[in-house]
């Protein structure tokens, strides 16, 4: 099954971006927790919201609680969105690489260390290869976000713990949730299409609603329009998830072999 096909409800689904803010963000005046909801027709519904979602995560019991906790901090009803999936993209690394995990689980110890963007310990294969077509992800492990990323995780694994396919976690019932990078989505011609009939990121209140707002696009292209979005490599670790990027983000995206061409729907 493509990835972006259908969940198991057939209802038309929501589409929510989630920029990651660290697990106390509370007062933090430069980075918080932020949420977009679109839906099908990519338009901004209910208000947007940023502040932290630590007390939303810890009260829902189960995927369909913390749905709608989303949806209610955004300010929807939620009977009206009663059992409609929802697509997920959050702007956070989803996974550490296999390296690193051998290296604390087991005491392995990978190869010899080369430069800092092809250290295994550091960056997941899905980092390293986005930096060699021109993009810059950060690391859970050395540029400081690993509050944000265990934070990323920790929902993963209470809300949608089944991994579907390399960098597609779901509950198999409401929620699919995959990994976004909005610095890439920024690059994008196809994004900034998009964007033309709706507000512009830096329209927002925050730069942290502009960059959630990117996320719900990248999760609509990834149900309407997956060949937009760069696909996993053969073979990937699906421990690692995968970042799902724009094609037209990337530097060699007419050469890579491991990208397609969009077709619009």
């Amino acid at each position: 099954m493509p990835t972006g096909e259908a969940l198991l409800a057939p209802t038309t689904p929501l589409f929510i971006g989630w920029d990651v803010g660290g697990w106390n963000c509370d007062k933090n005046p430069a980075s918080r927790d932020a949420l977009v909801v679109l839906d099908a027709q990519r338009q901004v519904i209910g208000k947007p919201w940023r502040g932290n979602m630590r007390r939303c995560i810890n009260q829902a019991a189960d995927t369909a609680g913390f749905i709608a906790r989303l949806l209610e901090l955004c300010e929807l009803d939620v009977t009206t969105y009663a059992s409609t999936p929802v697509v997920l993209a959050i702007d956070t690394p989803l996974g550490f690489s296999t390296a690193f995990i051998e290296l604390i689980v087991q005491g392995r110890a990978a190869g010899p260390i080369g430069n800092a963007a092809s250290n295994p310990y550091l960056y997941r294969r899905t980092e390293r290869y986005l930096f060699e077509r021109g993009l810059m992800p950060l690391s859970a492990i050395k540029d400081m976000i690993g509050s944000q990323a265990t934070k990323g995780m920790h929902v993963l694994a209470r809300f949608a713990p089944h991994i579907q396919s390399p960098g597609v976690w779901t509950d198999h019932q409401y929620l699919r949730a995959i990994e976004a990078y909005p610095s890439a989505a920024k690059r994008s011609s196809q994004v900034a299409a998009l964007l033309a009939v709706l507000p512009e990121p830096g329209g927002f209140a925050h730069s942290d609603i502009g960059d959630a707002h990117l996320c719900a696009l990248v999760a609509w292209q990834f149900h309407y329009q997956p060949l937009q979005l760069v696909q996993p490599e053969p073979g990937v670790d699906s421990r690692e998830g995968w970042i799902y990027v724009p094609v037209d983000s990337l530097s060699s995206a007419r050469t890579s072999p491991n990208v397609g061409s969009g077709i619009e729907i």
